[in-house]
């Protein structure tokens, strides 16, 4: 009896090609694991999560979800939308909640890319916008930042007009340096012929205006932002985006009916009625980062660039990279390392000033042991 062939398996060869997220350490379970460690001893400051949790109204919240956790949430969600309207001073209308920024970055993309479109985007800045892109089949036109970061404008603004692209992404505190767009800037990006997208995930630590109020009467204008940094929620994944009415109107249509999990719009409800609380985990993480900012300028190989996020950016001089993660992780501690995309920087997000205070004794021992 002649066997049938196999049938051939045929994924898109772009997709085949492409190299995927660098996917950061993992929960704190995982972690332990692999460092052979308790997990009260890992100091875990590599994906800039707020270091002192949720609020407790989000946490008893979601001990309240034993009666309803087998119903399906609402697909617009909107107490929450109410909620953020107030706390934004925008409409509900224009706001679009989702599994944290990355649904609201790949939602976007979507309605607006086909195939062989473009996007501008401006390295080094995150991944997920050039991601996206390519699992759509657009493509993305990289324009460099200067030395400090700062965007290239006339560069933007050449790029805009000669390859006739679609979008332009915008991070605001940038990740991974925490710079950020100054309103002068905002302005002229916003007389190209396109739509810019202002990514405001640590908008809280910046003290900066708030642009989401410009969106309802700026068409091309969207601002994304989320509760996994301020709020201590990134592990139940929402952020929103808001967008003019005549862009959100076509979302609702593309977007997975019941994409915000129940957990996770009670959640951040609870957040939204706490807010004195928030802020003064906010105002005590924007005095860590000072003070820690402060403590590292005194460490001859690491310069330090100015940062108005929960994270600080650093160039590491005369220890090599390999040698001091070992180094770290051998004491718990992970930062994130930007070898492939940055040559000899690293981010470290700002942790409790205990956790803090232990990297810091270790970057000083390190020192020592390397020009000694």
């Amino acid at each position: 009896m002649q066997t049938q062939d196999m049938p051939k398996i045929r994924i898109r060869s772009d997709i085949a090609a492409m190299e995927g997220y660098g996917y950061p350490s993992g929960t704190l379970e995982l972690l332990s694991e692999r460092m052979g460690r308790p997990a009260s001893e890992i100091i875990k400051l590599d994906t800039n999560e707020n270091p002192f949790g949720p609020s407790p109204r989000a946490l008893e919240a979601l001990g309240k979800m034993e009666s309803t956790a087998h119903i399906y949430p609402d697909v617009r969600v909107p107490y929450l939308r109410a909620g953020l309207a107030e706390y934004m001073g925008v409409d509900p209308e224009h706001i679009l909640v989702g599994q944290g920024c990355d649904e609201i970055i790949k939602v976007t993309e979507q309605l607006f890319l086909e195939p062989g479109d473009i996007i501008l985007n401006c390295p080094p800045t995150f991944t997920m916008y050039s991601l996206v892109a390519g699992w759509l089949g657009a493509k993305t036109v990289n324009i460099p930042r200067r030395a400090d970061f700062s965007l290239d404008v006339e560069a933007i603004e050449k790029a805009a007009y000669e390859t006739g692209a679609k979008l332009l992404f915008i991070c605001s505190p940038n990740n991974p340096d925490g710079s950020l767009t100054p309103p002068d800037v905002l302005e002229r990006l916003l007389k190209l012929p396109l739509v810019a997208v202002l990514d405001e995930a640590y908008f809280e630590f910046a003290g900066v205006e708030n642009n989401a109020l410009r969106v309802p009467d700026t068409p091309n204008l969207i601002v994304i932002r989320t509760f996994s940094k301020w709020a201590g929620l990134a592990g139940l994944r929402i952020g929103y985006g808001i967008y003019p009415l005549e862009i959100i109107e076509h979302l609702w249509k593309i977007k997975l009916p019941f994409n915000v999990s129940a957990a996770a719009d009670v959640a951040a409800r609870a957040t939204l009625t706490d807010m004195p609380t928030m802020q003064a985990n906010i105002e005590k993480i924007i005095a860590e980062r000072e003070r820690f900012m402060a403590e590292l300028k005194t460490i001859p190989y690491i310069h330090v660039y100015p940062s108005a996020a929960n994270f600080v950016f650093c160039k590491i001089a005369t220890v090599p990279i390999p040698d001091l993660q070992t180094r770290l992780e051998n004491e718990g501690i992970l930062i994130r390392y930007y070898e492939g995309k940055v040559p000899g920087h690293v981010r470290i997000s700002i942790g409790r000033p205990d956790q803090n205070d232990k990297l810091l004794d270790v970057l000083r021992q390190i020192g020592k042991e390397f020009h000694a």
